[in-house]
């Protein structure tokens, strides 16, 4: 595959036209002024009266039809009414009329053909212009024409006005420009629509012991465990130590849990009779409604919850009453947590479950997307390339998506979403996709590609105007898919409690006074996942799972040899200053440039006499670099680097094993060929870390008497130095250690020094490894 060159992968800065031109005053009342103004004919059809009947019974099945040019739009149609009430609208984009008459036309619905039953015309120069926040437009009633011009009986309530797409019958408008989608489902899924995330909470169950259980077999020890269900999770815990009937555990297990909450806690104490064979020795249901929540590390009350033991009898459950066996547990729902169902590298919100222990917003973000350039065909539609695009936008709990811009590679959007800021260090994502769902289901919507924007590499007040490349990495080779045209603004409402912000933890407290586990965050993180995106997959219309997933980043902690190539390249990269640093000490000591060694000799001089003078040099150092760089500081937002991410030079066999499925669908010999590459891979890390730990165990090893004669010498010289260092001045010392290190090549030798030397001697516990 010839890849494009890379500066097509690269931002570029934009001047559009945005509605509000400059704005001014309270930034949170000003609407629709980060996007270009869309101009709309709005037609709202309210209803009908006294509508002729076509045959003796007067009845007839009456619809309207708004007619402009070739663009027709039709409401549904009422049987056998003479009186109906439709109440909606149409609107026509401005850009796309070629005509100069309006013509509204009620007809009769037949089975053979559509009776003409009446009309309304309007001249386009006559037509009235509305701009929010004028209140809307009265409707009025028009008397119906014939096609002569001549009035006939029959009366229709019309509103006709040009907007713009800050209208507020904007979104649920029919568009002419979806004049061929057909059918109230493809019509909502191309609708713009805010969704929430569900209220995610995690609930700690702490069993602490049982009492008084029944097992079948009395002959023998009980091997008893918990179990415990919450919707598609399950987690259990360990065998009990105290084989008895009055087991103990006194064991943490967690879920998320979603509000409302649908389902509840089903627990069963059950007894390990045989390897594969398990009886449930009680049950019982817990709805999450009622358990307690808990905002800090306070204890909560323990309860005791009465077991019932179900048998199943011709497919229905009966109850046996076990009145004495009991648990013993500790239910609450955390409300001191952030529940985490983004990566943490891209989280937009960072704020406990509970919402009294929110703070107060920093600021705002706006943002507006205005259009799309150059989107890759996407599909096959009537034997020719096509794609339905729409965006999605996710910051925080809010998610938003945009209307979908049918059978274009150059769609408009110009829709403007606004979202309230608590933490600056986070990151909001915006999504482009194309919509599958428009002729019949089935299909998953495909994705075009993703921008992430953090918001504190933003300024204050300024609007980003920028194209972004939309980047995809496909099993060829990284792919660009478009560009999207975006306008962000960040708007700070304090600036002093932003910058406080930057002085607390980024997670709530309680991740720091009881941590979780990795492993658990990762289980967590997967069952939250899951949760959103069922809840959003039930919404009307639905945000589907795959596109949920990909604004989410699952799967993003699969092994890929590319992105452990780019991250040991970002380490390299990090560690290059201090590499850089070494290599100009190196300079000064071999007097490479005699110059600047003896200016560094007696800055050396000056601050080992003067002692108080080094903590403000260095403080002072580091202020003039920082503003030294304030002249090349970055003017654009960061976006997908495919350089940084070694996606412009991956080896294909890297990129297949990549986009390979888990577990792997390739043949054996490429898993053979993979997985001894992985071994190889592996092997170098394992040596890299032995290497590490062999020289902390050296360090170790110097006191521990390992090596009796090294341990003598060290603890000797130790203890010479230390009378030394007492009876000599520190500047003394300094001075000589200083002059010692900067000599001149001509008094160095090429063996390696005498520390050095002994270090290296030192053993290591590697000569206990197997």
């Amino acid at each position: 595959m010839q890849r494009p060159p890379q500066e097509d992968f690269s931002l570029k800065e934009t001047k559009p036209h945005l509605g509000g031109g400059k704005v001014t005053g309270d930034k949170l009342t000003s609407t629709y002024d980060l996007v270009e103004q869309m101009q709309y004919l709005y037609v709202r059809v309210v209803k009908a009266k006294d509508l002729p009947g076509k045959d003796v019974t007067g009845s007839l099945d009456p619809y309207v039809e708004v007619r402009l040019g070739n663009y027709r739009g039709t409401t549904r149609h009422f049987e056998k009414k003479s009186n109906p009430e439709w109440n909606q609208v149409f609107a026509f984009s401005k850009d796309r009329i070629q005509a100069s008459v309006l013509e509204v036309n009620v007809k009769d619905k037949d089975v053979i053909k559509d009776d003409f039953v009446g009309r309304v015309m309007f001249d386009l120069n006559e037509i009235p212009k509305r701009v929010p926040p004028d209140s809307p437009l009265a409707p009025q009633w028009y008397r119906l024409e014939d096609r002569n011009g001549n009035k006939v009986k029959g009366e229709l309530m019309l509103a006709v006005w040009m907007g713009t797409q800050a209208d507020e019958a904007f979104p649920e408008s029919w568009h002419s420009d979806a004049a061929t989608v057909s059918g109230a489902d493809a019509l909502a899924n191309i609708r713009s629509k805010v969704y929430l995330s569900p209220k995610l909470w995690y609930l700690r169950v702490n069993v602490i012991e049982a009492q008084d259980l029944i097992p079948t077999d009395r002959s023998r020890f009980p091997e008893v465990y918990v179990k415990a269900i919450l919707g598609n999770q399950a987690l259990r815990t360990r065998v009990s130590m105290s084989k008895t009937i009055n087991p103990m555990w006194n064991e943490d297990l967690m879920f998320v849990a979603a509000e409302p909450f649908e389902e509840p806690l089903i627990l069963s104490v059950e007894d390990r009779v045989a390897p594969n064979k398990d009886e449930v020795l009680g049950r019982c249901a817990i709805p999450l409604q009622y358990i307690d929540r808990r905002l800090d590390h306070r204890p909560i009350n323990s309860k005791w919850y009465n077991l019932e033991k179900h048998i199943i009898v011709e497919g229905e459950k009966k109850k046996e009453i076990k009145f004495a066996s009991r648990i013993h547990m500790r239910l609450y729902l955390e409300g001191g947590y952030h529940v985490l169902d983004e990566s943490t590298h891209y989280s937009s919100d960072l704020r406990p479950t509970a919402k009294q222990l929110w703070k107060s917003s920093i600021g705002v973000l706006e943002l507006g997307i205005l259009n799309a350039q150059g989107l890759s065909p996407m599909k096959t539609k009537d034997g020719r390339a096509s794609t339905d695009a729409y965006c999605v936008a996710k910051y925080g709990q809010k998610w938003i998506r945009t209307r979908t811009i049918i059978d274009s590679f150059a769609p408009k959007w110009n829709e403007q979403y606004t979202w309230e800021v608590f933490d600056p260090c986070t990151v909001i994502t915006i999504g482009v996709f194309d919509n599958c769902h428009l002729h019949g289901g089935g299909a998953r919507d495909s994705r075009i590609g993703k921008v992430r924007i953090r918001l504190s590499t933003l300024e204050t007040d300024r609007v980003y105007t920028h194209s972004y490349p939309l980047l995809v990495l496909h099993p060829t080779g990284v792919k660009k898919m478009g560009e999207i045209h975006l306008a962000v603004r960040f708007t700070c409402s304090s600036l002093m409690n932003m910058m406080h912000m930057y002085s607390q933890p980024l997670l709530p407290k309680m991740h720091y006074i009881h941590p979780l586990t990795v492993t658990q965050l990762d289980s967590l993180r997967h069952q939250a996942t899951q949760i959103v995106s069922m809840r959003l997959g039930r919404a009307e219309p639905p945000l589907r799972k795959e596109v949920v997933e990909y604004m989410l980043d699952v799967g993003s902690h699969m092994w890929s040899m590319r992105r452990s190539k780019a991250n040991f390249f970002r380490i390299m990269n990090v560690f290059g200053g201090l590499i850089a640093i070494g290599r100009w000490f190196d300079q000064i000591c071999n007097w490479k440039n005699p110059i600047t060694t003896v200016l560094i000799h007696i800055l050396f001089l000056i601050l080992v006499l003067y002692p108080e003078l080094i903590l403000p040099t260095i403080f002072l150092y580091l202020f003039l670099i920082g503003v030294w760089y304030y002249r090349w500081r970055p003017r654009h937002p960061p976006h997908m680097d495919t350089r940084l991410s070694c996606a412009d030079n991956a080896h294909p066999d890297e990129l297949d094993e990549e986009f390979d499925t888990f577990p792997t669908s390739r043949p054996p010999d490429i898993v053979r060929m993979r997985y001894d590459r992985l071994r190889s891979i592996a092997g170098r890390i394992q040596t890299v870390v032995g290497d590490l730990a062999t020289q902390g165990e050296r360090l170790q090893s110097l006191l521990s008497w390992r090596d009796p004669r090294a341990t003598a010498l060290f603890v000797i010289f130790c203890l010479i130095a230390a009378i030394v260092l007492y009876v000599t001045p520190f500047q003394v010392v300094a001075l000589l250690t200083g002059f010692y290190v900067l000599r001149h090549p001509r008094f160095r030798h090429k063996l390696p020094s005498a520390p050095l030397n002994f270090f290296r001697r030192l053993p290591a516990r590697t000569d206990c490894m197997l």
